[in-house]
This record gives C-alpha cells, sequence and structure tokens, in this order.
C-alpha cells in the first residue's frame, strides 16, 4: 500500500546550486529543495563538472524573479 501511495505523491523538486569562492570559481556543487545555508552558494540552471575550479559563467546562474517588486511596480504606476 504504502508503494501506491508512494506513486501519487508528490515528488520534492531539487533545485542545483553552485558554491563559489571569493573570486567567482565554483568549487562544488549540491542538489536540495532549498537553498543551502552559507555565503556563496548560488542556484544554477544544471550542473557541468567542467566548472569546477573555474570562473561560472553568467549564463548559468538562474534568473531571480522579484514578484513583490513588480508588484509594487504596478501599484505605483
Amino acid at each position: 500500500m504504502r508503494f501506491l501511495v508512494s506513486l501519487f505523491a508528490p515528488r520534492p523538486l531539487h533545485r542545483s546550486f553552485a558554491l563559489l569562492d571569493h573570486n567567482g570559481h565554483c568549487q562544488a556543487f549540491k542538489q536540495c529543495s532549498l537553498q543551502p545555508m552559507g555565503d556563496g552558494w548560488v542556484e544554477i540552471e544544471e550542473i557541468r563538472l567542467n566548472w569546477l575550479h573555474q570562473p561560472l559563467p553568467a549564463s548559468a546562474r538562474v534568473s531571480q524573479h522579484q514578484p513583490r517588486a513588480r508588484a509594487q511596480q504596478l501599484l505605483t504606476t
């Protein structure tokens, strides 16, 4: 029975993160549902091992949406 329930239960979405050093070089990767604790973690579209110890391409980062700022813009116009 537990197996049947697990088939229909929503699965947690895993997001990809990269740990950047102070120079912007990628030091580690992590996949989890919440952003990791600590400084230097940025959300990325996908994990590519050839980015390790290299500068992270700007196109790799997930664009951060700001719904609250957008709502405030609509209210002020």
